[in-house]
């Protein structure tokens, strides 16, 4: 039986993977740095991402337990990961991106400077400091540059206050578009194919008017430029694999990437047929035996 090993399986991601998994037969190994009670599911605890010891033990719990596919869902996981993948070892598939395109991704600023030059529309945006952000007036979007989960995002309105000096360096200002949010997720199996997306539309977002899904609904026909905007912000990126993003319109209905996270996001379910690629992909690599692999 193929056993998959699933990192973050406490998180709305792994949870979510886990169950998807699991629901199709498939054995899975949850790791995450507390513990976890998951039906169906055997879990373990593993030290957090900040851990050197925190690889090693993924390798060897892939070793003990016969893993052949180890997919990663916490943001700050994913650079180590994708340093070391290959030290998985033979017939071990980690399900990450190149350490390049993985280490873009990881740092919002870094992601809309690059965007931006590839001509992938983002919102206009400026390091947290308060002449760069003085330009983009008010609302504002005001985000760590290395996060996950919607964490230390906040909305800054006309005449609230702003410490800059705190955000210096680790923060990044974006202006605030006020149209409809999309979470598209993307499958692109080799930087040679071309990346298949679906289009979930928000429809119900935590805080109001920012924040994580509450609820998602399938856009049937891929909100038409919102699908061509996020295939080519992966292209540009040079993702492979499953990948996350955020994009949201602007009055005039351009969509703009807010962000891109390079594995399965929370709201993975309502696309099925992102894992069924990924479990496809694998199928094929196992077939051909290309290993070790990193997708």
């Amino acid at each position: 039986m193929m056993r998959v090993l699933v990192t973050g399986v406490g998180g709305p991601a792994g949870w979510s993977l886990a169950e998807q998994l699991t629901a199709r037969g498939i054995s899975v190994l949850g790791a995450d740095m507390v513990p976890v009670h998951l039906d169906g599911v055997s879990t373990v605890v593993v030290p957090p991402a900040s851990d050197p010891a925190m690889l090693p033990t993924l390798r060897a719990l892939a070793a003990r337990h016969g893993i052949s596919m180890v997919i990663p869902t916490v943001s700050e996981e994913l650079p180590g990961i994708a340093a070391e993948a290959a030290e998985f070892g033979p017939g071990v598939e980690v399900v990450v991106g190149s350490l390049a395109a993985v280490a873009t991704a990881h740092d919002k600023l870094l992601t809309a400077e690059h965007l931006l030059a590839h001509g992938v529309p983002v919102p206009a945006f400026a390091p947290a400091e308060e002449g760069a952000a003085a330009g983009l007036g008010r609302p504002v979007i005001v985000k760590p540059r290395v996060s996950r989960g919607g964490r230390g995002v906040r909305l800054v309105e006309p005449g609230d206050a702003v410490n800059w000096a705190e955000l210096r360096g680790t923060h990044v200002v974006q202006e605030f578009a006020p149209g409809i949010e999309f979470a598209p997720v993307v499958h692109r199996a080799t930087l040679d194919d071309e990346p298949h997306v679906i289009v979930l539309e928000k429809t119900e977002l935590a805080d109001g008017r920012i924040g994580n899904a509450v609820s998602v609904r399938a856009v049937p026909d891929g909100a038409g430029d919102v699908a061509t905007v996020a295939r080519d912000a992966v292209v540009a990126l040079g993702l492979v694999g499953p990948v996350d993003l955020d994009i949201r319109l602007r009055e005039d209905g351009t969509p703009l990437v807010l962000e891109v996270n390079a594995r399965f996001g929370a709201n993975s379910a309502a696309a099925p047929e992102l894992l069924e690629r990924v479990l496809a992909a694998h199928t094929v690599r196992r077939r051909e035996h290309m290993w070790p692999v990193t997708t």
